[in-house]
């Protein structure tokens, strides 16, 4: 019977093997590090953009109602801080240090979803109870109404639970008609209907709860199609142009003047059916992410904050994160629903 050759079994095989090590080691040149190494060696580790939270941000006064959910977020032409709640005095305006400067909407809009600024100054209001879509002037006059007020529906006059609009360039207006009839809507500069894609389904150009909009200078429209875990992007007239799927679950875009796409939500979650509706497993979601994408769909930056508990919300988490924006010095301002409030982190830069 064929026995193995072991170590143990051979004893002066040990001695052979060690004297062989103790000879590699004793004749090998390992690199040693310098004694004294440069000090700019050590002065740009950290490559990093970061973000630290301003706790103190913004100064709300005491006479103007409390912040119930936190929907939307915009920045104007100033810099002035356009948010968005639904409370009692749904829209709240502050300049960059946190000033108070006015509010309005008190027993006129009811759920509100976004707000959006256009190149005007006018103000875009998207309301999900009243299924409406209204522009109003920067003080708060109404300036057009789009849709039918109160009554849901899925023709040209009609909308179900219309989330975000979006203004291009030539004033047409693009609205993601999202709770109830995923579909995309496109108006021109008077509210008139032009045309509308979408309906609920998985492929290219169809929608599982469109729930944010917007559009880049060369007017390609981005869609936030929560549910389907995707960002899909089409041009002025709907038709398919990419799609960027399984990074977020989006839940809020916006885009800068140099064309860089943010998008706020949470990292891919599984999820259920329910009715006509997919829904998060185990809603809320699991964690709270920022991405900045190019326009090409490239990833250009992952920014990851702390989920909060109901109820014991602490400065720098947020808890169903809705909305984000940046400003001109690279700030960010985000918006949560169960938080209800709205934060300014700061941005570090790399040291």
């Amino acid at each position: 019977m064929f026995q193995a050759c072991t170590l143990k079994a051979r004893p002066h095989l040990w001695l052979a093997l060690a004297a062989l090590i103790f000879d590699v080691a004793a004749t090998a040149v390992f690199p040693q590090p310098p004694v004294n190494p440069p000090p700019t060696q050590f002065l740009k580790t950290n490559t990093a953009v970061g973000y630290e939270v301003d706790p103190n941000w913004p100064e709300r006064p005491e006479s103007v109602g409390k912040w119930e959910a936190m929907s939307s977020i915009s920045i104007d032409a100033q810099g002035n801080v356009w948010t968005l709640n639904r409370g009692l005095d749904p829209v709240q305006v502050y300049d960059a240090s946190g000033k108070f400067l006015r509010t309005w909407g008190r027993g006129t809009i009811t759920k509100p979803h976004h707000l959006r600024i256009d190149a005007s100054g006018d103000i875009w209001i998207t309301d999900i109870a009243h299924h409406i879509i209204q522009k109003f002037s920067p003080g708060g006059e109404v300036l057009l109404t789009i849709g039918t007020r109160d009554k849901p529906g899925v023709d040209e006059t009609h909308f179900d639970k219309p989330t975000d609009v979006a203004i291009a360039s030539n004033g047409d207006v693009y609205i993601s008609d999202g709770y109830g009839n995923n579909r995309v809507v496109q108006c021109d500069a008077q509210g008139k209907f032009v045309r509308a894609w979408g309906k609920l389904g998985v492929a290219t150009g169809e929608f599982n709860l469109p729930h944010s909009i917007v559009v880049d200078s060369d007017d390609r429209v981005y869609v936030a199609d929560r549910n389907n875990v995707r960002v899909q992007v089409f041009d002025r007239t709907g038709k398919f142009l990419d799609q960027w799927t399984n990074v977020i679950v989006p839940w809020g875009l916006s885009i800068t003047k140099d064309n860089e796409l943010w998008a706020c939500g949470s990292s891919p979650m599984l999820w259920w059916t329910e009715g006509q509706h997919v829904i998060p497993l185990g809603c809320p979601p699991k964690d709270q992410i920022f991405v900045r994408f190019s326009t090409d769909g490239r990833v250009r930056q992952v920014w990851g904050v702390p989920k909060a508990m109901d109820g014991f919300e602490r400065p720098g988490e947020l808890n169903w994160v809705h909305t984000l924006v940046a400003d001109a010095q690279g700030n960010l301002y985000a918006g949560d629903i169960m938080g209800k409030r709205v934060q300014k982190f700061v941005r570090v830069a790399p040291k």
